[in-house]
């Protein structure tokens, strides 16, 4: 078995426009994706929106630079993710395509181990 991220991607000022009543049908939603994908979730959350981010760069000679707000600015923001375990990518699609994200989409990646 093998660990995937799926990163969910959201339009952020859709996701602002939205009515509290589809919202809390989205959280409905992911608590039924959660519950049928018990076995395969490794962890998850939802995040903040990027105004919350702090991004920290290097320079060449070493030294941080730290700035309000996300490395970029887009149209869709990572919003959340879920860590699972997967047989192979087919399957971690099968999974993946459950998420509900209607204000934008999902990634699937590999995770590359480090120790």
């Amino acid at each position: 078995m093998a660990e995937y991220l799926i990163l969910i991607y959201a339009d952020e000022a859709e996701t602002a426009k939205a009515p509290p009543e589809a919202m809390q049908k989205m959280m409905e939603a992911h608590g039924v994706f959660g519950q049928a994908n018990a076995a395969a979730l490794r962890g998850g959350n939802a995040l903040q929106p990027t105004a919350t981010a702090t991004s920290i760069r290097t320079s060449e000679s070493g030294e941080f630079t730290i700035t309000d707000g996300a490395f970029a600015e887009t149209k869709e923001a990572l919003a959340g993710y879920y860590l699972i375990e997967a047989a192979d990518l087919d399957e971690a699609i099968a999974i993946a395509q459950q998420v509900p994200a209607p204000a934008g989409g999902v990634e699937v990646r590999p995770i590359f181990p480090i120790h």
